[in-house]
């Protein structure tokens, strides 16, 4: 269960995110929206453990450069069973997913939580690691299909997408590829960018995400990133649900 939102669990270095009273004086229906619809409602929801949904709502307020509240779902996701290793991985995706200056502003927020926690350099994953096996039959069909789209015109952006993305980052073992989907997922959603989430939606169902947990990810990501981009990705969502083995 999410906890009430306070000074004390909301710092981020030495701006605390608002206090109920705070949002009170400002917004008081906006308040009560946060505490009665939010966190007693849409939290407590059955379809995604608390974990996941801390993973959804990490990768979104990165995606989107919002720190003002990081500090306070870092230390949830902590507390929700997200280990320290996967925050650092989490941000580490993001950097390719959502550009390197909106994860250089996760780090800034992380590290305060982090030393808090006294969370030290043993619980982050080694930069060098033994990479999980690829599924050589699915990347050679990947990377053809990139080669013969985009090839002769972006060799350096095709180059790295097979290189750096899909056989090295991507197979990092300290962020299981489901989560490493979901993040990619709602990043993708997040941003708006609906064009490349036919693929990641499939990949993320094909490490194990199920239509349920996805469903309930997109309910989380209304919340977070605005309706608007919610209803953008729904229609994309469906179709990727209707064309997949029942």
């Amino acid at each position: 269960m999410a906890p009430a939102i306070t000074t004390e669990t909301a710092m981020t270095g030495s701006k605390p995110m608002l206090t109920s009273d705070e949002l009170r004086k400002v917004a008081p229906a906006l308040d009560a929206y946060t505490h009665n619809r939010l966190l007693g409602d849409v939290w407590k929801r059955p379809g995604l453990a608390p974990r996941d949904r801390s993973i959804v709502t990490l990768a979104a307020l990165i995606a989107r450069n919002q720190t003002i509240e990081l500090a306070y779902h870092l230390n949830l996701a902590l507390d929700n069973g997200v280990k320290p290793r996967e925050i650092s991985e989490i941000i580490t995706h993001l950097a390719f997913y959502a550009g390197w200056a909106n994860a250089m502003s996760a780090v800034a927020v992380a590290k305060d939580v982090f030393a808090a926690r006294n969370i030290g350099a043993e619980e982050l994953p080694a930069v060098a690691v033994t990479l999980l096996p690829i599924n050589e039959a699915a990347e050679a069909q990947r990377a053809t299909f990139v080669e013969e789209q985009f090839g002769a015109t972006f060799p350096g952006v095709v180059q790295y997408t097979t290189d750096v993305l899909f056989r090295d980052l991507w197979l990092r073992p300290d962020l299981a590829p489901r989560d490493r989907s979901l993040v990619t997922v709602s990043a993708l959603i997040a941003n708006g960018q609906t064009a490349q989430l036919t693929p990641h939606l499939n990949r993320a169902m094909d490490n194990g995400l199920t239509q349920t947990e996805a469903s309930e990810a997109i309910t989380q990501l209304a919340f977070y990133v605005g309706w608007p981009n919610v209803f953008s990705a729904m229609p994309v969502a469906k179709d990727v649900f209707a064309r997949r083995p029942h």
